[in-house]
Parts: structure tokens; C-alpha cells; sequence
């Protein structure tokens, strides 16, 4: 069976989602072929890797030409492409720019055309039909959540085709189930980790150590963190605070470490690999996830799987990754308050009920959200539709 993955870049080695998927779909005998939007990336994969005609980054004479003679070697399937594009009521200008910016599709042969991301089938909800594969559509987090506030109606269209998708949690699959799709036309299959590499190693310490691992974006919550562990040191709790991760956010929050004067409790440690978040995670005793909104969240099953207490938000996603009181404990979002005495309370638990907690999570997470389990779900997803 031959599958097209369709991605922003070439999946980083921190990506083990997409890396450990493509793995097990190669091991299991599939023929895997990733689209890329940016080919810039210098990873290695071990399958063929197709960029997409990028008129911005790359000259646009050369990407012009590239793609008339793809267009004209493969005349059926574009004309097939331009006419449903037609039919969708495009016109003349933007069934033919549709046609020269998907012309790298048209002389594949695939069994299934998989849209990673919500996002990347936005114009192109006709592309696998005229090559003649299945559709299938993922839906994450900022896609799923983010992105139709701000374009409305963005999914339209591809809601009006014949799509299968695979959605992160039971909340997303009601989402969309409200926009008028089928449940028979909804997978849901959780994230997976490594559990080889990320597998308990608790170390108890008297220090309250605290850890979140995410990009430094406004959805992720972290200032309402700051705000909670304001709190704290307000009641004389002493704690340090090291957040993993970058983003666009990062001058905002380090004001608001100072503002909340912070400063001596929180690390901005940056951007790092598995096998540095594994060693911040075994310095941890409690690692917070406190989002806004969230499509599952892998750092909070890594967390787990190390053995460490969690604490997350409500947001849809974290209720079904951290069972509350079992596994760890939800709280209210935007709720800074709620979330200070949560970590007060968990801080002052015994070490028997830490260690109860911890290991519910732990045979949680491997029983679960292993990558063996995962990569069988896809291989169901590609071979039962």
C-alpha cells in the first residue's frame, strides 16, 4: 500500500510522532511518500521526500516551468483536478493556480493522500481525487481549534468531501461530528510516545521543581502558570520553575516574570531534544500543563511515563490524558488561583500517595500510548477504509 504524508517540513528529530509513524508504516511493509511544504530542513528520512512548488522561497521561473511539465505530462489528471475545481464553483484564475501549486500530485500513485495537518488541505481538498486515493485528514490542536477563529469557514469545503480523519481525542471527534461528519468517518488515535526512552526514573527530592515543555505561545497558558506560582511565593512556598520550549512569546513572558518578580524562581530554558527534556523531567517532581486549549498534549504522557505528578488544565485533550485524582489532577483553566492550591495541595501529599499516582500513571502510559500500539491503529486506519 502506497501512502502520501502530507507536512509542513520534514519531520526534526524531537518529532518522534511523525518519525516513529513513518518507521512502523515502512517495518509493516508500506510504501510511504512525505510532501513537504519547506524542504529547507537537513533531516534524513528514510523514504522519498517530494517538496512542494514553492513560488517564495525558490526561483519562480524554474518552479513555473517544473510545474507546466508536470501539468502537460500529466494532462488528464490536471484537467480532471481543474474541473473540480470548477465544480466547486473556483474560478477560471483560481482552478488553474490550483492546478500549477498541486502539480508536483499529479503523476502519483497512491493508495491514501494523508493531510497531516488540518491546515495543509486547505486548497487542496481535490487533490486526492483526481489522482485516485483516499483522502484522510488529521486534526491536531491549532488547526482544530485556533485557525477557524480566525479564518472562518476555512473547513467548508473540505467538510463537503469524502474524507476519513483521524482526530486526537473523543472531544475533537464531537467537535467535528458537530460540523456535520459521519463518526464512521472519524478515527480517533491518541498520541504515543517512546516509552523506551522516557520511562520512570522518580527521584525524590525535598526541592519543588516544577517543569512545562511547550512552544511559548499564548494557547499554552504560561502566564497564568506565572501567575499561580506568584501566589506561592506570596505564601512563602520556595520552588523553581523551568519552562522548555520557544516561540514568539518569549519577550512577553519574561516580562511577566519580572512584573510578578519571579525572576529567581523561573528558568526559560529553551528549545532541546528528547534526551534533554528526559533529563529536566528526572530533575522534576511536578510538571504543570496549564493550556487554554490543547489537542492531547505528548509532554504530558512523557511526564507521566517518567513517573512525574501532572497538573493540567481542563482544555479539551488533557481531560482524557491525565485522569483526574489517578493519574494526576485536572484543574479549572484561566484559573490562577485554582491552580496555586492545587500545587500546594499535591506538594503536601505523602510519599505513599505520590508514588500511588505515579505509578497509576506510569502503567497508564505504557498500556496505552505506546508507539507499537499507535503504529497498529494506522495501519487499521489505512486498511479498513
Amino acid at each position: 500500500m502506497k501512502i502520501g504524508l502530507i507536512l509542513p517540513s520534514v519531520p526534526g528529530y524531537s518529532e518522534t510522532f511523525f518519525r516513529n509513524k513513518i518507521k512502523g508504516l515502512m517495518d509493516s511493509g508500506f510504501e510511504v511518500t512525505l510532501f513537504v511544504v519547506d524542504n529547507r530542513s537537513n533531516e534524513k528520512m528514510p523514504c522519498t521526500i517530494i517538496p512542494f512548488p514553492n513560488y517564495y522561497i525558490h526561483n519562480k521561473i524554474v518552479v513555473f516551468w517544473h510545474s507546466l511539465v508536470q501539468i502537460i505530462s500529466n494532462s488528464k489528471t490536471a484537467i480532471r483536478l481543474y474541473n473540480l475545481g470548477k465544480k466547486d464553483g473556483l474560478s477560471t484564475k483560481k482552478s488553474v493556480r490550483m492546478v500549477f501549486l498541486n502539480s508536483h500530485f499529479l503523476n502519483q500513485k497512491l493508495d491514501w493522500l494523508h493531510f497531516t495537518f488540518g491546515t495543509l488541505a486547505e486548497g487542496r481538498e481535490n487533490v486526492a481525487k483526481a489522482i485516485g486515493a483516499k483522502m484522510a485528514v488529521s486534526f491536531r490542536g491549532f488547526d482544530h481549534y485556533v485557525y477557524p477563529q480566525k479564518n472562518k469557514n476555512c473547513y467548508k469545503l473540505l467538510f463537503s468531501k469524502k474524507v476519513q480523519y483521524h482526530v486526537l481525542s473523543e472531544g475533537m471527534k464531537k467537535d467535528l461530528m458537530a460540523n456535520g461528519i459521519h463518526p464512521k468517518s472519524i478515527s480517533k488515535i491518541a498520541p504515543a510516545i517512546d516509552t523506551s526512552l522516557f520511562f520512570s526514573t522518580v527521584q525524590n527530592n525535598d526541592n519543588l521543581n516544577i517543569l512545562t515543555v511547550a512552544r511559548l505561545h499564548w494557547i499554552k497558558g504560561i502566564t497564568a502558570t506565572l501567575e499561580a506560582l506568584a501566589i506561592l511565593k506570596k505564601k512563602e512556598i520556595r520552588f523553581q520553575y523551568t519552562i522548555i520550549g520557544s516561540g514568539a512569546e518569549k519577550e512577553k513572558l519574561q516580562f511577566a516574570v519580572h512584573q510578578l518578580g519571579l525572576t529567581n524562581e523561573v528558568i526559560f530554558a529553551g528549545k532541546r531534544n528528547p534526551d534533554e527534556v528526559k533529563s529536566e523531567l528526572q530533575k522534576a517532581n511536578l510538571y504543570i500543563q496549564y493550556s487554554h486549549q490543547e489537542g492531547f498534549c505528548n509532554a504530558v504522557l512523557e511526564a507521566q511515563a517518567m513517573g512525574k505528578i501532572c497538573i493540567v488544565s481542563d482544555a479539551v485533550g488533557l481531560t482524557e490524558n491525565v485522569i483526574n485524582n489517578v493519574t494526576g489532577f485536572v484543574v479549572p483553566k484561566r484559573n490562577p488561583l485554582s491552580l496555586a492550591t492545587k500545587i500546594r495541595t499535591v506538594n503536601e501529599l505523602s510519599s505513599k500517595e505520590k508514588e500511588m499516582i505515579s505509578e497509576a500513571a506510569i502503567n497508564r502510559v505504557k498500556s496505552q500510548f505506546n508507539i507499537e500500539d499507535q503504529v497498529t491503529k494506522f495501519i487499521e486506519f489505512y486498511e479498513n477504509y
